[in-house]
């Protein structure tokens, strides 16, 4: 468990006054019996040590992609330097951070797409209670089936999926057996481009590339030798910044179109960015837990530090000290 900051009410301060004060204050524990309840020094350390705001440890899932991870250090660097936190700092999956929250391995998910299924295991409503939606963090997530820019140009009938299989072949490599490639990302991503392959009959395969960075390097790749590829991306992404990718178009997303995910057979919606946080920290209170419930930013906030982290080399609390140090009214905000 972290070693949160129960909140402590009212200093008091009249319990180091001399020791006359200490004598009588003795004397009254000596009446009242309670003097194997620990000295009234122990009691007041105790208790300035509440008072004080101690953070103590916060244990920060960060999940497999740089805008995460842009949020998570810029939070987690907060924390450190304006509460004095120790913050660690975990690299998971998705589904691996939700597990944490009830064995007291993570706090917070600073950057969550959406999983109804977690939900409902580790909400109170439906769950173990272990988990809670702590609201929004400002980004809004839109994920979607991407091509090039220099493809769409040439091709611009390839932006509707209806003619896609016009164009498998050109799209086809050694691991696509013969069908198109399609460029899936990583796999523990919220993804369902298998299913929608299948459900609306196109001649592709998905290919997995494993990871972000590997997603990033193919779309600059057929960018600039002019290559055929369609993928899975998303925004906020720093990319988008130097690569204009275009969305291809998918059967309109409505509710429940993807509640069995064999069948999905339409568009990802847009999606509100969540904050999760285990419950039992959020009970145990403290500095942190106030300024995670009030950070918020922007699309273009995270992209800029994301930016930072993958284009300029810079390490990830290099990337969000300089971003703090220039946006210092928005911290204050989120300190309040």
């Amino acid at each position: 468990m972290p070693n949160g900051w129960k909140r402590a009410g009212r200093k008091h301060g009249g319990w180091k006054q001399g020791g006359r004060l200490a004598a009588a204050a003795c004397a009254m524990a000596l009446i009242a019996g309670c003097g194997g309840g620990g000295s009234i020094d122990d009691q007041t350390q105790e208790n300035e040590s509440k008072a004080s705001g101690d953070c103590g440890e916060v244990n920060m899932a960060i999940n497999p992609w740089v805008g995460y991870e842009a949020s998570a250090y810029v939070v987690g660097t907060v924390a450190q330097e304006e509460l004095g936190c120790t913050i660690n700092y975990k690299e998971l999956k998705e589904d691996v951070s939700w597990q944490g929250f009830g064995t007291g391995e993570v706090d917070i998910v600073i950057e969550d797409w959406g999983h109804p299924d977690l939900e409902k295991k580790f909400f109170a409503e439906s769950g173990d209670g272990s988990a809670e939606d702590f609201g929004p963090n400002g980004n809004v997530g839109i994920i979607g089936w991407f091509v090039p820019p220099w493809l769409a140009e040439e091709h611009p009938d390839i932006l509707d999926y209806k003619n896609l299989n016009k164009y498998a072949k050109e799209f086809s490599t050694s691991e696509s057996g013969g069908k198109g490639q399609f460029l899936g990302a990583d796999p523990s991503y919220v993804q369902f481009d298998e299913a929608i392959v299948n459900n609306l009959d196109l001649d592709f395969k998905v290919v997995f590339s494993g990871s972000e960075a590997a997603t990033i390097t193919a779309f600059q790749r057929a960018e600039k030798n002019k290559e055929f590829l369609i993928g899975y991306f998303y925004e906020p992404q720093w990319l988008f910044a130097d690569i204009d990718l275009q969305r291809v178009k998918l059967p309109e997303y409505t509710d429940g179109c993807q509640d069995d995910p064999a069948k999905v057979d339409c568009d990802y919606p847009e999606t509100e960015l969540k904050k999760i946080v285990s419950t039992s920290w959020v009970d145990d209170g403290g500095p942190a837990v106030d300024l995670v419930k009030n950070f918020t930013w922007t699309n273009d906030d995270q992209n800029l530090v994301a930016k930072y982290i993958s284009e300029d080399g810079m390490a990830p609390e290099e990337a969000a000290k300089k971003w703090i140090d220039e946006n210092q009214d928005k911290v204050d905000a989120w300190i309040g």
